[in-house]
């Protein structure tokens, strides 16, 4: 096998690296380590065999204070673990990692801690090194995701409950298939409807009046005139802006059909009350208002869109409800407790 000839053009660009990249020092690789340590919030501790501090670095709250022992301010119980995983780790050599909790004024900070040992020619443990680093956001992020979940699948779980409830009164009061999958198919659609509403203020609920107006506009596309609003705007809270947004749809497929909104120059009147009771408690009055035609769509059977006006969701908002019709002019009138929304 022929040797390579070094190259002297290749190694000057090699000499010309090194000029313009000097190995690093030992002083610039402390002080960039530093800066590290700082950036990142890592605090490192290193003491002898005998626990005695030898140096620390970046040391912050809780771990500051006038004792030796490297444990800061923690409370008793999570200083003890820390020192007993330090003597361990000088009598075995092998690395500890604990995580640690420790109660404020607004909550908890958590803090993951590894204690490694430092051995010196010989092999034999002459130190320990404590790294601290705080994990108090992660742990609260990782709550927070804990909690989203279990609140979706609640959430979830009512929304099943609902959509089986309405299938149910929907096959009980349709007169076939066809009937069924219509009118099943337009209630799924407004529970979407409130659904996405809910979703967008992330599970907080819907504003009463874009609620009215988002179930009312699915069947006008002149919302402005076929919808006079009036009164308060409650925030209601994700079962009750299901439910009333289920009640909204009821009353304007009626209307559509048989009422005000079937008319070109119809209009529907929706007013909100919040009211005092004399034990102090707030309600909600939503009034629907309207002109209809000779049955209003209420035959001598009673449907389904009765039976979850007057009976389905005042009962699932702890409420009460009536549904008048006579002399050309129905009203219906939903009153449900504070419960239901927030006036904030």
């Amino acid at each position: 096998m022929r040797s390579r000839t070094p190259d002297k053009t290749e190694g000057a660009r090699t000499d010309e690296v090194i000029a313009l990249h000097p190995a690093e020092s030992g002083m610039q690789l402390g002080r960039a380590l530093l800066h590290a340590l700082y950036n990142a919030g890592i605090s490192v501790l290193y003491q002898d065999r005998e626990m005695k501090t030898v140096w620390a670095r970046n040391m912050r709250a809780p771990w500051v204070s006038d004792n030796t022992d490297g444990n800061g301010i923690l409370p008793l119980a999570q200083a003890d673990r820390i020192s007993a995983a330090k003597r361990d780790v000088v009598v075995t050599g092998d690395p500890q990692h604990l995580e640690i909790s420790m109660p404020v004024e607004n909550g908890v900070r958590w803090f993951q801690v590894w204690v490694d040992a430092d051995r010196g020619d010989d092999g034999d443990v002459q130190g320990v090194v404590t790294t601290m680093v705080e994990t108090t956001e992660q742990k609260r992020r990782e709550q927070t995701l804990t909690t989203l979940l279990r609140e979706v699948s609640h959430r979830s779980k009512n929304l099943l409950a609902i959509i089986q409830s309405i299938a149910t009164q929907t096959g009980r009061y349709s007169d076939g298939i066809s009937d069924f999958l219509t009118r099943f198919r337009g209630r799924l659609q407004s529970l979407a409807s409130s659904q996405d509403l809910v979703t967008s203020s992330n599970w907080r609920g819907a504003a009463l009046h874009e609620l009215v107006a988002s179930q009312v506009g699915r069947y006008e596309t002149n919302t402005p005139h076929s919808l006079r609003f009036r009164g308060a705007n409650p925030y209601l809270n994700p079962n009750a802006a299901l439910h009333i947004g289920l009640a909204m749809h009821e009353l304007a497929v009626n209307s559509v059909s048989y009422g005000a909104l079937s008319r070109p120059d119809g209009f529907v009147e929706v007013t909100a009350d919040l009211n005092t009771a004399a034990t102090g408690e707030v309600t909600l009055s939503l009034i629907w208002a309207e002109t209809i035609g000779t049955n209003g769509g209420r035959g001598k059977q009673k449907r389904f869109g009765s039976v979850a006006l007057e009976r389905v969701v005042p009962a699932s908002l702890s409420g009460t409800a009536s549904l008048d019709i006579a002399d050309g002019h129905l009203e219906y009138r939903l009153v449900v407790p504070h419960s239901n929304f927030d006036t904030q």
